[in-house]
């Protein structure tokens, strides 16, 4: 193709002929909406193109390169660190939803193949009834957050207790770099094998994790599979005290004990009993009853919960949620005996199990928690330490908050904390915004309609979102200084300035070799 050719209708004539008119859009609407992540809007793309498949990704590719524009991936837009926002003009962003079928289902080999635009939600529900699972199987957006983005940025939630994060599953990749050429790794590059194994010479799976789109595009993903684990029970604790719920988490984490293991501080915990309507109560106990082993069980778990109702939750403090899971009722037990004995340790009463029984049966619900229960903006900020400093973390962001109080009580931002473990090593801080301002059409596209028509819709609320932009810059400082490091990193976090200066380069010369014309994603990690 000739490099001299730029017009744009050149190239929409390009892209048309392999994907169609209908998947190149040029509309103001389409390059403006895709283009958003949830807390930034800025830079429209030029053209948005969903292909169908690999070979379709390979070729949009080419004909991007061709004419020298950039590309940027964008999975289920669910970000908000602007992983996918378009840092330059003259940009193709690649709307990868098309690209989400689940290709095969291998259990004599003991892996799953799926399309990276796949839901995390859709890849859960097409192994139901296999007896097998990924190990981390997903999200709380998984009902939108896509497979590619999940490895993209790595993700926690379903699974992290015991397995860790989105790429710690992964056996291997196939990948569409810049230029189109696709590249696969793990043990499926081998020209004769499956992807059955991960290892096979250097890590290059490992290479296209966690780069937040800035090497290539993740066409297809294989994730290892796990026996289900039937046997499940369900635990939570009040604490009074943050620290004693910090604590009790950390050695909950340190023993493996928990599946999944989260807490919410007082303010958080607040948002949330107002969001929820009691019409979603109704339908989450279905859920709860539906997942019950047995008609009895069934009966006495909506019994149980429906007699709690909310009440129990108005005067705890520092909430932790609990889910174990194991292959036998008696492991399971002995894991509850274990964990209320830390608990009880740190100060923590125990309290009715609604929360993560509901969370459970209900994995991947609306993602109306975008905006807050009245239509505040949301958005939040992360920080991943090891045990030993998520104190001095913590009271190093309460330190942030209250040098700004005077501000955030003006501009009526509140904040709020979300807790999380990984595996027995790591410690999730996420503190979480929310203030009256104007939502975006990312919002509207992606929070329920019934549920967009109760709350209000702020007018636009410039110089508190330039408050929150402002704390949350100082918390990315403060972690970076605290050896702090982050999931979705995107343009957002001080990933080049905190990190070695030789480790660094080698991550430069990663991106000088795969893309020697920095044309994917540019800005992403701090790269040009």
């Amino acid at each position: 193709m000739d490099k001299n050719i730029h017009s744009k209708q050149d190239v929409l004539t390009a892209m048309e002929a392999v994907l169609g008119k209908d998947n190149v859009l040029v509309d103001d609407y389409s390059t403006s909406l895709f283009a958003q992540d949830v807390f930034t809007k800025d830079i429209p793309a030029e053209i948005v193109v969903s292909p169908d498949n690999k070979q379709q990704l390979s070729e949009i590719l080419r004909i991007a390169a061709a004419f020298d524009m950039f590309v940027v991936p964008r999975g289920g837009g669910m970000s908000y660190t602007k992983g996918y926002v378009p840092a330059k003009k003259n940009s193709v962003l690649v709307d990868l939803s098309r690209m989400n079928r689940v290709l095969e289902i291998n259990t004599q080999d003991m892996y799953v193949t799926v399309e990276c635009g796949c839901s995390w939600k859709k890849l859960h529900e097409s192994l139901k009834g296999s007896g097998f699972r990924t190990p981390y199987w997903g999200t709380l957006s998984g009902s939108k957050a896509t497979i590619g983005g999940g490895l993209s940025q790595n993700s926690i939630f379903w699974g992290s207790g015991q397995f860790g994060t989105a790429v710690d599953s992964v056996l291997g990749l196939e990948v569409a770099l810049g230029d189109g050429t696709l590249v696969t790794t793990g043990s499926a590059a081998q020209v004769n094998s499956t992807p059955f194994f991960r290892h096979y010479g250097p890590d290059l799976t490992g290479l296209f994790t966690c780069d937040n789109g800035a090497f290539g595009f993740k066409a297809t993903a294989t994730f290892r599979l796990i026996p289900e684990l039937p046997a499940k029970g369900f635990l939570a604790f009040d604490f009074k005290q943050a620290d004693d719920c910090i604590a009790a988490m950390s050695e909950i984490s340190r023993q493996g004990l928990a599946m999944e293991c989260f807490g919410f501080d007082p303010f958080l915990q607040a948002q949330r009993l107002k969001r929820e309507s009691l019409g979603k109560d109704v339908k989450a106990l279905a859920g709860v009853m539906k997942s019950s082993g047995s008609l009895l069980g069934a009966i006495k778990d909506g019994a149980k919960l429906a007699m709690a109702g909310r009440s129990y939750m108005k005067d705890v403090a520092y909430s932790v949620q609990i889910i174990v899971e194991d292959r036998i009722d008696a492991a399971v037990d002995a894991r509850i005996s274990d964990i209320r004995a830390i608990a009880k340790q740190f100060n923590g009463n125990e309290i009715e199990n609604s929360i993560p029984k509901i969370t459970r049966s209900n994995p991947f619900g609306p993602v109306n928690n975008m905006l807050g229960p009245q239509g505040e903006r949301w958005v939040p900020v992360h920080g991943l330490f090891s045990h030993s400093k998520i104190k001095q973390a913590h009271d190093g962001v309460e330190a942030i908050f209250a040098k700004h109080a005077t501000d955030m009580e003006k501009f009526e931002i509140g904040v709020g904390y979300l807790f999380a473990t990984v595996s027995t090593n790591c410690f999730v801080l996420e503190p979480v915004f929310f203030w009256p301002d104007a939502y975006t059409e990312i919002h509207e596209k992606s929070v329920e309609a019934d549920y967009l028509a109760k709350i209000t819709k702020f007018e636009e609320n410039l110089p508190a979102r330039d408050k929150v932009h402002e704390i949350r810059s100082e918390l990315s400082t403060f972690f970076k200084e605290l050896g702090g490091v982050h999931l979705q990193i995107g343009k957002t976090y001080s990933f080049k300035e905190g990190l070695q200066t030789d480790t660094y380069k080698i991550i430069q010369g990663i991106k000088a070799l795969v893309d020697p014309d920095a044309r994917v994603n540019p800005q992403t990690l701090g790269l040009e």
